[in-house]
């Protein structure tokens, strides 16, 4: 059964907390999952979750620490020195541990690290330190189990004991050469099952999936997926195993690329949470709303041009929104396919093909639409047939314009490099918005005249 945390539970952890009953508080924490006390660390003020930190054991602060919100995470490390840090990272996988290193200040990273007693724990958190942390290097862990081709099957097992006790959960066992360079892996069946005095040059697979150290995360998800991998081993540029990816640490890299997206998308160009200070949040969110400003300065600009089509058609005027909302929805939603093909891979085909089969769905929605829109005018608002031909057109003229910009402004963006999450939201809607109303009023002007 899953726990739920009550006001009555934080009350009480609080209360045992102020009295330093430390005996009754860890009877009420020991069985707890570690997100379950990260969560209640949440519910906690700074002092008293630091105090639980502190009251745990490392193994358990360790697991509790990643559980955290990266800014609650920065805060009770704040509160920590540089040693007791040291000491929690010691119990963590080399991943984890250099994510934690990574959100600390220069001068706190390094006597944090001098910290470390165990030396090879600690070069091994450095050499992850220099990899970009989205990238295969930086996402990997130093841990994993690793047999030689010469070994022969007894003498596996027992290194493969050795490595294990060092390694969470064994996912794969990798098989190298003398030099350390990858060269398949093995089967758990298939070395239970081979005469103990067999090699493992005769039982390994030589055929195994891989990723450089360089390898972008987007490409490593995206193979891990394909492939439907736990774990990914991470080769050097001389093909030596150096690590491995786990299903988990790819699943936490693409919830959070999921989120950046989201944030981008909707007007927010970095990553804030609700609690952040107001200055991060005005920093986030600014930039973009002075866009969509110059953009309804524009739009503004556009409608004074055409102060004599309104006075002479006033009608035309109510339609604006309607044709403005209609081109930022379907902007929205082209751009949002395109970004999910960008993404996962899976957008084939000519940008020509792309262009005839964006316009023939537009024309279909916009001719349904337009149908919808002139019926609904002439029945409901009692618009004559010249009126509402003129903003049926508008309607199929804007759609399919709305459509190809959110095609290929995410494409365009993507081949030079930006991140096409910034075609989306109030980009897409400012530049159709625009163009709607520019379009809008050009066709009222042809069939209405003025």
């Amino acid at each position: 059964m899953q726990f739920q945390i009550s006001r009555e539970f934080i009350e009480e952890i609080e209360q045992l907390v102020e009295e330093k009953n430390n005996k009754q508080l860890l009877l009420h924490l020991e069985d707890l999952h570690h997100a379950d006390i990260a969560e209640i660390l949440d519910e906690l003020s700074l002092d008293d979750a630091t105090y639980v930190i502190k009251l745990l054991g490392s193994d358990k602060t360790a697991e509790v620490l990643m559980e955290l919100d990266e800014d609650d995470r920065e805060k009770v490390l704040n509160n920590l020195t540089a040693k007791e840090i040291a000491e929690e990272i010691e119990e963590m996988d080399t991943d984890d541990a250099a994510d934690i290193v990574a959100e600390l200040s220069p001068e706190i990273k390094e006597r944090v690290i001098s910290h470390i007693e165990d030396e090879e724990h600690a070069d091994n958190i450095v050499e992850l330190l220099r990899y970009d942390e989205d990238s295969a290097g930086g996402l990997m862990a130093k841990e994993l189990v690793k047999v030689n081709e010469n070994w022969s099957v007894t003498g596996c097992m027992s290194e493969m004991r050795e490595q294990a006790e060092n390694v969470r959960r064994v996912h794969s066992i990798y098989v190298v050469d003398n030099k350390n360079r990858l060269k398949g892996r093995l089967s758990l069946k298939d070395l239970l099952t081979a005469p103990s005095s067999a090699q493992i040059s005769d039982i390994y697979i030589d055929k195994v999936d891989y990723v450089n150290v360089h390898t972008e995360g987007e490409e490593v998800a995206r193979i891990m997926q394909k492939y439907d991998l736990e774990a990914i081993p991470v080769v050097n540029e001389m093909g030596k195993l150096v690590g491995r990816i786990t299903i988990d640490d790819i699943v936490d890299f693409i919830r959070e690329e999921a989120e950046k997206d989201y944030q981008m998308a909707a007007g927010i160009s970095e990553g804030v949470e609700a609690d952040d200070s107001v200055w991060q949040l005005t920093r986030a969110r600014l930039p973009w709303l002075i866009l969509a400003l110059l953009g309804g300065f524009i739009s503004v600009s556009v409608l004074e041009t055409f102060d004599s089509a309104m006075q002479k058609h006033a009608a035309l005027f109510f339609f604006v929104p309607l044709i403005a909302a209609m081109a930022g929805n379907v902007g929205v939603q082209s751009s949002a396919i395109v970004l999910q093909g960008l993404a996962n891979k899976s957008l084939k085909g000519s940008l020509l093909n792309r262009l005839i089969k964006e316009v023939l769905l537009s024309l279909f929605n916009g001719f349904v639409l337009s149908v919808l829109l002139i019926a609904g005018g002439m029945l409901l608002l009692d618009l004559d047939f010249d009126f509402g031909l003129t903003v049926g057109i508008s309607l199929i003229s804007v759609i399919i314009t709305a459509s190809l910009i959110g095609t290929f402004v995410p494409i365009i963006l993507d081949k030079q490099g930006i991140d096409p999450a910034m075609a989306t939201g109030p980009f897409i809607t400012t530049s159709n918005d625009i163009c709607g109303i520019l379009i809008y009023f050009s066709i009222a002007k042809l069939i209405l005249g003025f």
